[in-house]
């Protein structure tokens, strides 16, 4: 599932639902991490096809000795090694979706066998005689095939049969505060997974992740996550922790306005932000004023100590620093 809120990421979502209601083969092109195959599998569990497989290829790991056998399958003693009979793996996406991911790494050799798979919707077993195929086709690239056809690395007529329907996955940078939502939602990810109690970014934190620019988009920002998570040792994640795990989006916290512009945001993101920007300069203020003594601000703001202590702890309040010699 795509997580976000964003305008750029509705808009995503609106269109692979309408591809999903037709069959022609679809070509997704974005940076590394965006998401790419999230949206295939979009499109296909939306489609009529959701009931049947979603077989994903990495066309990186295809070595043209092999592509063939990979793709097509062979029969028993089709070649030396051919002990018995194997099927391909666009038998194993029969009546559903085959996901060519890094279309753009095969060699000119492969893009010409697939081509030929393309144009006839037919294929030939290694040994096997030949069978209709019912798949549907979606490819992913990090590069821009129109790009790499310029350049004589890349078939113009296997573009213009990859690309019937053609979408490009957003950066994270231009997704305005989906950082924050898949930041929250891995963390707790995280967590789980690592078995471990729940655990809060503070506001500062937060900040910092949603500023940065992400060069590695969502699977970076889950990678962060995790080592966050890892290296926190109570139940918030601090801008500190945050620099011990990712220096460079911890540095991006000096680049976050002193005011947001809650429009552009989501309502929760807005809502969750501004509550917890009042939390930390209301908690600040009020440690400042009771010198440090949890006891002394708990009388001062009408607040039970042990409640004020946990929002203190929540923010990453520590009191020593109010505390006057």
């Amino acid at each position: 599932m795509m997580i976000g809120e964003s305008h750029p990421l509705r808009a995503l979502m609106m269109q692979l639902r309408r591809f999903a209601s037709c069959d022609a083969p679809v070509l997704i092109e974005g940076e590394t991490g965006t998401g790419k195959e999230l949206a295939a599998r979009e499109i296909h569990y939306a489609s009529l096809r959701a009931e049947k497989p979603f077989v994903p290829v990495n066309c990186g790991a295809l070595p043209d000795t092999l592509i063939e056998s990979e793709l097509f399958g062979h029969q028993r003693g089709a070649f030396t090694d051919a002990k018995s009979a194997q099927p391909g793996l666009v038998a194993y996406a029969q009546g559903g979706t085959l996901f060519l991911d890094e279309v753009d790494s095969l060699s000119i050799k492969a893009q010409v066998t697939l081509l030929r798979f393309l144009q006839d919707r037919e294929y030939r077993p290694i040994g096997g005689t030949v069978r209709a195929a019912d798949v549907r086709v979606i490819a992913a690239s990090n590069a821009c095939l129109e790009q790499l056809v310029a350049d004589g690395r890349f078939r113009r007529d296997l573009l213009y049969r990859l690309n019937p329907l053609f979408v490009r996955i957003p950066a994270l940078r231009d997704r305005d505060g989906d950082a924050v939502l898949l930041a929250e939602h891995f963390l707790a990810a995280s967590a789980r997974s690592l078995g471990v109690a729940p655990k809060r970014w503070t506001t500062d934190a937060l900040g910092a992740l949603g500023a940065y620019a992400w060069p590695g988009n969502v699977r970076e920002l889950e990678n962060v996550a995790l080592r966050a998570c890892l290296h926190a040792q109570g139940s918030s994640v601090d801008l500190a922790d945050l620099a011990a795990v990712e220096p460079a989006a911890a540095k991006s916290a000096a680049l976050v306005e002193p005011r947001a512009d809650y429009a552009k945001a989501h309502f929760g993101v807005a809502k969750t932000h501004a509550i917890e920007v009042f939390e930390r300069g209301y908690l600040t203020a009020l440690m400042r004023q009771a010198s440090g003594n949890v006891s002394r601000a708990a009388r001062l703001s009408g607040t039970e100590r042990r409640q004020l202590g946990k929002l203190l702890k929540k923010h990453g309040i520590e009191t020593a620093q109010f505390r006057h010699d």
